[in-house]
């Protein structure tokens, strides 16, 4: 694909089922995104791919997250919330951890730079034929959340990425 056709015809799908990207596709994928403009050169971007027992406790953490935020919540909209995360075959959380060490590049500038990593990882997700859709909503302000994936409290989470073939 052309890049300004991909830019062009770029969309987030509605939902996505699997397959999910193979391994190889995922490297990949998050080889593109770490190419991203990056004043500095911090890296500040983490790619964490949600799988088995991170996937279980994420997804726990941010119904939890849900949970405070709406304390009237019932438990069967508590299940529907953790489903939201089961449904999709490939999860990326990208997070900022942010270089608090150096006053050269102020937190906007490296929140910014893992905004266009999240972008380059969906271009080339779509330029690959996945459907994605980058969510955050609670999950990726709480505390918690970022602590059980590696993430500090005052860190970032910029995009939830869901991953996997585009369903109707």
């Amino acid at each position: 694909m052309e890049l300004f056709a991909a830019v062009q015809t770029r969309s987030s799908a509605a939902r996505v089922g699997p397959p999910g990207p193979s391994p190889e596709d995922l490297d990949l994928l998050l080889q593109a995104a770490a190419r991203a403009p990056d004043h500095g050169r911090l890296k500040p971007w983490r790619f964490i791919v949600l799988n088995g027992a991170t996937r279980e406790a994420f997804t726990a953490a941010a119904a939890e997250a849900k949970r405070a935020r709406l304390p009237a919540m019932t438990e069967e909209q508590l299940a529907v919330e953790r489903e939201k995360f089961n449904r999709s075959p490939t999860i990326v959380v990208v997070g900022c951890a942010v270089d608090r060490d150096q006053s050269k590049i102020p937190e906007i500038e490296q929140v910014v730079a893992v905004g266009a990593a999240a972008q380059n990882l969906f271009l080339a997700a779509h330029d690959l034929g996945y459907g994605v859709m980058w969510k955050t909503g609670a999950a990726a302000y709480d505390p918690a959340v970022k602590t059980i994936i590696g993430l500090r409290p005052d860190d970032h989470i910029v995009a939830i990425m869901h991953l996997g073939a585009r369903l109707k």
